[in-house]
């Protein structure tokens, strides 16, 4: 079975190093594709008929930063939620801002989870850890076959005592 993919949209070199060394130190086999501006994010995914390039095998997760040149990050966010190719890959906000209105902007345009970036190396190794372990691990999505005749409603999980929505 192939490895999952996950998409880094992340303009500052910096981070992406520091993400790359994440990946590394936590021992996350997966590969990383890096896009650096919020255009090449959207052509990795859909594709770009002007250019003829095709569009990307989608990844299992996208780590997207909010400030991107060229397309910015909830721009970026509202073509994934709006493309029935890519509506249902998680996308997990990584950004360094601490703006409240970014966080609900985020989440009004359907990102699964929002995280500011911890400044200290460890914690941000930690961080890129557990949200692999989640989103690449125990996380499912549907294929996007199954997209197109999933119900709108969701089964609640049942909690450990086997009450509904545990």
């Amino acid at each position: 079975m192939k490895p999952k993919t996950v998409l880094l949209v992340e303009d500052n070199p910096d981070d992406i190093k520091l993400t790359e060394r994440a990946f590394k130190k936590s021992h996350i086999l997966n590969e990383l594709i890096v896009v650096t501006d919020g255009a090449e994010a959207i052509d990795y995914l859909l594709g770009n008929e002007k250019t003829g390039r095709q569009p990307a095998e989608s990844p299992a997760l996208i780590l997207l930063d909010l400030k991107l040149p060229k397309v910015p990050g909830l721009k970026v966010l509202e073509t994934i939620r709006a493309n029935e190719r890519t509506e249902n890959i998680p996308v997990v906000i990584l950004t360094s801002s601490r703006e409240e209105s970014d966080m609900i902007q985020s989440y009004k345009n359907g990102c699964n989870s929002f995280i500011r970036k911890p400044i200290e190396f460890n914690e941000f190794s930690d961080c890129v850890r557990q949200l692999s372990v989640y989103w690449l691990l125990l996380n499912e999505v549907p294929s996007l076959k199954d997209t197109t005749t999933a119900s709108s409603s969701c089964i609640p999980c049942s909690s450990p005592a086997g009450e509904p929505g545990g």
